[in-house]
């Protein structure tokens, strides 16, 4: 009951309003404010900054360049597994899709042909496959990197609402990451279909990637429920091939990320609940 009060406000205010009202204020340029509020953020959530690509705070103008730092290469090394972790996360949920349905948290699922849009050729590649939930803190790094070696088959936006993705959020709203804005990313690899799922959530300015650019909000805008699913498919002469490990977007603001892969040709392996991008979670059967 207490994790129900807490979370209903977020069914009263404007959340996409209000995180459009976040993306234009981490991207003002204020100088001594800007990197006095980043010297905050870092001493709050103890982040490390000497794995920065730049640990000097004054290179970045904007909270949001510093948001979405770049660390250095040595800072993530790569596992020898065949599927790595897309990010620094923690792995919220970790399984098998049975008959279509996911598991979001205990005693609460969701299905798979919600979180796809109803999009019955992708639905069909995963009915009976792996998942994984990967829920990315504040603190942590927010660019997003291709597990595994992929051409770019599709990619979906589908317009929702904005609630928080933390556990306790997770444990009350209903069909929590099949109702929030995301962005659907499908790829061809050696091991079969895998989709990367990008999930909104409240306060994040936007989700893009590096081969479209920013997909929300600039692209859509105003977001609402009027919305349409935007649908990009790629052919072989236009598809980008992204390398493993390859960078392939990023989180302006925290959230979330579910990948799913071909559970006849992949297998999870142990891992603890925290792990940081390039570590193994899969290796083929």
């Amino acid at each position: 009951m207490k994790n129900k009060l807490l979370t209903l406000p977020q069914y009263l205010i404007p959340q996409h309003f209000l995180s459009r009202i976040v993306l234009k204020l981490t991207r003002l340029k204020m100088g001594f404010f800007t990197h006095w509020m980043i010297r905050r953020f870092i001493q709050h959530y103890q982040i490390d900054m000497s794995i920065a690509q730049s640990p000097d705070i004054r290179s970045y103008p904007s909270f949001n360049q510093f948001f979405t730092r770049a660390l250095k290469p040595e800072a993530r090394p790569l596992g020898d597994a065949d599927i790595l972790s897309p990010v620094d996360a923690e792995i919220s949920q970790m399984g098998h899709i049975n008959d279509g349905s996911l598991l979001q948290a205990k005693g609460r699922s969701f299905q798979l042909s919600d979180l796809l849009a109803e999009q019955t050729t992708i639905i069909n590649k995963f009915q009976n496959g792996l998942f994984c939930t990967l829920y990315l803190s504040p603190k942590d790094y927010h660019r997003i990197h291709i597990p595994t070696t992929g051409q770019l088959t599709d990619m979906i936006y589908v317009p929702g609402e904005l609630f928080s993705v933390n556990q306790r959020t997770s444990e009350v709203v209903p069909n929590l990451f099949a109702r929030n804005e995301r962005v659907i990313c499908v790829f061809e690899t050696e091991f079969g279909a895998m989709a990367l799922i990008l999930v909104g959530a409240i306060f994040v300015g936007s989700i893009e990637t590096v081969w479209e650019g920013v997909i929300t909000p600039t692209r859509f805008f105003p977001p609402n429920h009027a919305s349409q699913i935007e649908q990009w498919q790629y052919s072989d002469e236009t598809a980008p091939v992204l390398a493993r490990a390859a960078e392939m977007g990023r989180f302006n603001m925290g959230s979330t990320v579910i990948m799913l892969l071909d559970a006849k040709r992949l297998a999870w392996l142990p891992t603890e609940k925290k792990v940081l991008m390039g570590q193994g979670l899969a290796q083929a059967l």
